[in-house]
């Protein structure tokens, strides 16, 4: 994304359709001069910041567009760090589409995905968490995801790793002094001391990427597709836990022939379920597509059930887990034993889970969730108070960090060498400000706000 910052960008604030009101915003050094010139009402350039004005947007030939509220919102106290004045229009698209022609025709810019925000963080109004932050809560998937995407908003998550570069500032000036005076042999710092500079930020660092895969399960959702032979009781779980008859069930092998997805949310994660195609081979046609679309689910799973049904007195689970593998690679599968009360002795050690689908209850129920949500989100305890690490980009940089960390505490810790150990220590600093964006490159920042919607 080529950023253009003299220029002044337009775009719609709001989703297009039928609403009541629809927002025109505009942001740039000559935001109010334009939105000044399309605007019947008081000069728009010399009222104070942050006022709303009542007037009619008209174009050259006088002909009124829209009655519309202009909010003033003047640098640098603003969203994005410049000028900006927004334009409440009546909803629906026609005059919101006929008001941005008009401030486009006046001079300005149609912005591209993300760039309102690209500018804020530019201007240092957010640093990239916080711009991230953003897209994630306009896409949250639940309560429990919004109120991750907030705190990294508020810069809470961003105040964290400060702390972390904080002390690692401490410990580099330490090191690098004695480096100056090594002539001397004066120990500015005892190793004890360095030592729990360095451990505090192996702690913190380890902490935010011990919550990742809780992250990547709030921020994306988690796949989860039932697959099993036909009548192993597949349909009958999916019912069971959306909680209403989602898929039909028949006791006919072969009744579901194509996907069938539901979604339902647990402990704040969004899991979409899919029942598939009893897996068997067959001479039906559309029984024969059903099975293909089935296999072919398991690569997009972040989870597979895999249902056998115990009164099938062939146990071929092992054998499904192993292919599966050889043709997918390590996919996450949990087994699942189904009618339980249907027989007298069970190979515990074979299933990761033992069930009557038809006839579950709550608890039973929700211990089945429990264990799906162990094995998708992780089991390692998060609390609402722990800073949670969404981002694929922040994962890959904390990993790097932590592997230059492991490398400069084998430095202090044998006495080696301070030039390496001030090296590593700078590597860590380095990869947490690619986090927050003091180190950043073009092309990192088009990627990342291209996927922003245009007028955010």
């Amino acid at each position: 994304m080529q950023v253009a910052r003299e220029d002044t960008i337009v775009a719609r604030a709001t989703p297009r359709g039928a609403s009541a009101l629809s927002i025109v915003r505009l942001s740039g050094p000559n935001a109010r001069a334009i939105a000044t010139s399309v605007f019947e009402g008081q000069d728009l350039q010399t009222v104070p910041s942050h006022t709303a004005h009542v007037g009619f947007l008209a174009g050259a030939d006088g002909v009124d567009v829209d009655q519309v509220v202009s909010s003033v919102f003047v640098a640098p106290g603003t969203a994005t760090g410049e000028d900006i004045v927004e334009f409440t229009c009546h909803g629906g698209d026609v005059a919101s589409d006929a008001a941005l022609r008009l401030l486009v025709r006046a001079g300005a810019r149609y912005a591209e995905p993300g760039e309102f925000t690209l500018r804020a963080f530019l201007n240092g109004k957010v640093d990239l968490a916080q711009a991230e932050a953003i897209g994630e809560l306009i896409h949250a998937r639940s309560q429990r995801a919004s109120r991750v995407s907030m705190a990294h908003l508020r810069g809470v998550y961003s105040d964290e790793l400060s702390a972390v570069r904080s002390g690692l500032m401490e410990l580099i000036a330490l090191v690098e002094l004695e480096l100056d005076f090594a002539e001397e042999d004066v120990e500015f710092a005892d190793r004890a001391r360095l030592e729990g500079l360095l451990d505090g930020a192996i702690e913190r660092l380890s902490s935010l990427l011990a919550s990742y895969r809780l992250g990547a399960a709030l921020s994306k959702g988690v796949r989860v597709v039932i697959a099993g032979k036909p009548n192993a009781g597949k349909s009958t779980l999916m019912n069971a836990l959306v909680g209403y008859d989602r898929v039909m069930v028949s006791d006919i092998p072969g009744t579901t022939r194509d996907e069938v997805d539901a979604q339902i949310e647990f402990e704040g994660v969004s899991f979409q379920f899919v029942d598939t195609a009893g897996l068997r081979e067959t001479t039906d046609v559309l029984e024969a597509e059903g099975v293909r679309r089935s296999e072919a689910a398991f690569s997009t799973a972040d989870l597979i059930l895999y249902m056998h049904d115990l009164t099938d007195a062939v146990t071929d689970e092992v054998q499904f887990v192993q292919t599966l593998k050889k043709q997918f690679g390590d996919l996450n599968v949990l087994r699942i034993g189904n009618k339980v009360d249907a027989v007298s002795d069970v190979q515990n050690e074979r299933y990761d889970s033992l069930i009557s689908a038809a006839t579950m209850d709550e608890s039973q129920l929700r211990d089945l969730m429990q264990l799906i949500y162990a094995n998708t989100a992780g089991d390692v305890v998060v609390s609402d108070e722990q800073q949670v690490v969404t981002s694929q980009r922040h994962r890959a940089h904390l990993e790097s960090a932590l592997e230059a960390a492991s490398r400069a505490s084998v430095q202090l810790r044998s006495g080696g060498s301070g030039d390496l150990l001030s090296a590593d220590v700078r590597v860590i600093i380095e990869q947490i400000g690619s986090i927050t964006g003091e180190v950043t490159n073009e092309d990192i920042l088009g990627k990342i706000f291209s996927s922003f919607c245009i007028g955010k």
